[in-house]
This record gives C-alpha cells, sequence and structure tokens, in this order.
C-alpha cells in the first residue's frame, strides 16, 4: 500500500476543497507562480449530488481551463427539449459571448479532471485531508484577523492566504463566521443515474410541470441530462424557503418523475445511486471573506436560483478570486484585503443576475404562481428562448438587445430593493 505524502507545515495558499471552485482556483494560482496546497475530505474519485451539466457559460471557463475538447468529445449539448403544460418547445444555447455548446461530465469525472489540471499547473493536493480547526492571528493591528494556519489532524498547516472551497455545508466556513439565510429561496434536489438508449441525445430534458404521485404541481422541474456514457443524469429540484418549505420527499418524487420519463428517454432499468441535497443559492450568505481568506463557488452560495446551476460560477469565480489575490503585493505577505473586496467583486459580477432570479424563483415558491404563469410561457418560443437565456445567465455584459436590457434593469431594481445585500459583509 503507497504512504500518503506528508501534510506541509507551511504553504503561501491554501485552498480547503478540490471541487470545481477549489481546483479552477487552485489551477490558476498555480498558473501565475504562486505556491498551492489543496485539502480535500474525500478520496478522489469521489461523487457530489449533481446534474452534471455544463452549460455555455461553464464550457467558457472549461475552456479557458484546456479542457473544452476534452468536454466535447464526452458529448456535446446542444440546448434543451422544455416540456410542460400541454406544449414542449426546443430551445438551443443562446449564441454569444459563451458560445453556443455545453456538456455534461458526471462529477466522479469531471472534478477528478479538475484535480489533475490543477496538479499540472503545479499545485499539491492531498485528499482524505479534513480541516479540523482554524487559527486566526493573535498579533495585534489589522492582521489579528487574518488566518495564520490549519489544523488537520495533529498536522498544523501555516498559511498567507486561505481559499474556502469546501461545498454549499462549508464547514471551514462556519468555523470563520459563514452564515446561510433560509429566509431566501434555496433548493432541494435528488440526483440519480439510469441506463438509457438515448444516452447520447444531445439535448437537456428539462420538464418544467413537475408534479408528485398525488398530482400536486412543485415548484420546481425534473430534469435530465445525456452523458453519451450510457446512462443520463435524471434528477427533480424543488423551491423553498423558511417561509414555504419544500413539503416533498424529493428521493420519492424523483423515483415518481423516472416513471413519468421512462418512455420518453428509454430508460432501461430503475434509478440508482440516488442522493439528495440542499442548496443555498444567489447569495444568501454572510461572511464570505475575511482579511487574507475569502469562499467561494458552493460555500459562497453561487448558484443560479432559477436553474440550481453551480458549476460555471464555481470556475468562473475561482479565476476571478484567483486575480483578486494574485493583484495584491505578492507572497511576500497577505495581499490584498479580501474583507470587503471579494464580496464587492462579488456583487459586481453576480448581483444584478442574482437578484432578479432570486425573486423570480421567490415567486415560484407560491403556489398559485407557477400553474398560472406556466403555461402562458410555454406558449411562446420567443418568451421560453428568452426565459432560457436569462436562466442560463448567458446575458453578456456587451449584450445591448431588449432582452438583456431589461433583465439588466429587473435586476438593478431588485437588487435595490433586496432586504439584505448578496453576499453580506
Amino acid at each position: 500500500m503507497q504512504s500518503r505524502p506528508a501534510l506541509p507545515a507551511s504553504t503561501d495558499v491554501l485552498v480547503v476543497g478540490c471541487g470545481p471552485a477549489g481546483s479552477a482556483t487552485a489551477t490558476w494560482l498555480a498558473r501565475a507562480g504562486r505556491e498551492v496546497t489543496v485539502l480535500d475530505a474525500a478520496t478522489f474519485p469521489r461523487d457530489k449530488t449533481c446534474g452534471d451539466g455544463l452549460t455555455p457559460r461553464a464550457m467558457a471557463e472549461v475552456d479557458r481551463l484546456g479542457l473544452g475538447t476534452w468536454a466535447r468529445d464526452r458529448i456535446t449539448i446542444q440546448g434543451l427539449d422544455l416540456r410542460g403544460f400541454g406544449h414542449e418547445r426546443r430551445v438551443p444555447w443562446p449564441a454569444g459571448d459563451h458560445g453556443g455548446t455545453g456538456s455534461a461530465v458526471r462529477r466522479t469525472v469531471f472534478d477528478d479532471r479538475l484535480r489533475q489540471t490543477a496538479v499540472e499547473a503545479g499545485a499539491v493536493v492531498h485528499d482524505g485531508a479534513r480541516v479540523t480547526g482554524v487559527e486566526v492571528g493573535s498579533t495585534g493591528g489589522d492582521d489579528d484577523k487574518a488566518i495564520r494556519a490549519v489544523q488537520v489532524g495533529d498536522t498544523r498547516i501555516s498559511c498567507r492566504t486561505l481559499v474556502v472551497a469546501d461545498g454549499v455545508r462549508s464547514p471551514v466556513g462556519k468555523m470563520l463566521g459563514r452564515a446561510w439565510h433560509r429566509d431566501s429561496v434555496y433548493a432541494v434536489a435528488a440526483r440519480s443515474y439510469v441506463a438509457s438508449d438515448r444516452h447520447d441525445h444531445p439535448w437537456i430534458g428539462s420538464d418544467l410541470e413537475l408534479r408528485d404521485d398525488a398530482g400536486a404541481i412543485q415548484p420546481g422541474y425534473g430534469w435530465v441530462f445525456p452523458l453519451g456514457d450510457g446512462e443520463v443524469n435524471l434528477g427533480v429540484g424543488a423551491l423553498a424557503t423558511a417561509a414555504r418549505p419544500a413539503n416533498v420527499a424529493v428521493k420519492e418524487l424523483l423515483k415518481h418523475y423516472a416513471r413519468i420519463v421512462h418512455d420518453s428517454w428509454a430508460l432501461a432499468g430503475e434509478p440508482r445511486a440516488i442522493t439528495s441535497a440542499l442548496l443555498p443559492m444567489g447569495g444568501a450568505v454572510s461572511g464570505v471573506a475575511g482579511r487574507n481568506w475569502a469562499a467561494v463557488g458552493d460555500a459562497a452560495a453561487c448558484v443560479n436560483p432559477l436553474n440550481g446551476e453551480g458549476i460555471d460560477y464555481a470556475l468562473e469565480g475561482g479565476r476571478l478570486l484567483a486575480e483578486l489575490i494574485c493583484s495584491g503585493p505578492g507572497p511576500a505577505s497577505t495581499g490584498t484585503d479580501l474583507t470587503r473586496a471579494w464580496p464587492e467583486l462579488l456583487r459586481a459580477t453576480y448581483g444584478e443576475s442574482f437578484a432578479i432570479a432570486r425573486d423570480a424563483a421567490h415567486l415560484l415558491t407560491f403556489p398559485q404562481f407557477l400553474p398560472f404563469a406556466g403555461p402562458i410561457g410555454m406558449r411562446s418560443q420567443t418568451l421560453m428562448t428568452a426565459a432560457v437565456r436569462c436562466m442560463s445567465n448567458t446575458v453578456a455584459d456587451s449584450d445591448r438587445d431588449v432582452v438583456a436590457r431589461g433583465w439588466r434593469a429587473a435586476g438593478s431594481i431588485a437588487r435595490r430593493l433586496d432586504r439584505r445585500p448578496l453576499f453580506a459583509d
């Protein structure tokens, strides 16, 4: 049995979590010449509850990392087959700054390839290493609140910068004061894998009229992501708030949904590997940064409130955080003070789109809204094309058409009216 390499006593940048956000941050920092150590509590390859889909926005970041051909060779996704309220709509991904194709790669494979990319860039990755404590400085002055080290079992690892990328529950983030606000909309979701004769179909299945086995409509949707490897990723997600929790057993809802789409997707068996998760979304967290640390990806609730997509924001956020860290004086100091700089960058990048998406998702939690709005939207190809563009956050800053202007204006208003700022300090 091969022994694991010893953990270092110190490192310039310590990244906790080796999912898309952690791997992307580590890769860009290592490519910039920084000394990077990555810790992950799990042992790779490891699974993650996820739809496994890569939107065009995500693929733009995959391309930047040099993995675009690898992902598209597995399967290329052209867009969505939407169904519900007596209508079906095929909506291609919008062309634009993010490109017009997507993909899908199961997370056991995708995350491991991202981990390998970080290693190839020069980062050192240790899996099976769980952080059990965080040491905050006690030297006085401005750096009194800086992170000095983390504890992994009996090993102390000092660092100049700490990146918290440990997922939706973010145990390290909690140690540092990160708080999730459940009065904002969140999701409960379940995912499975099913053998399918249509595993290489280049269109995502998306059922916007999601009903349980009693016929009650649920505020969410069902999905089928072809994986091109003999199986599809089949799942369901429901929206909720603290005031209106999702009163549904999502794993049972998933099994019911599988029965509904069994014939249309030529399923060849029962759903397997069923997992479920709660998902903070739309920046509904506070305490995402400190003097020399920042939370990124799911740990910072960088998840689209309308479709539950988080991979694109994890990859993109990792690149943005690496650029911010590298903008400081360099490895000889703790660099840029991230306390305000990181939340402000997140709000500048995602504030408008997350604010309006959060409000729209909030409306969906009212039982009367979806049965009223769903049939209206599904009657129009134009409306659904615009909706997919906004839901997938592929409205680029350079876009000046009516949909883009309206989306940004609505987001700006929603952000000003928000009771609590996104990524609150």
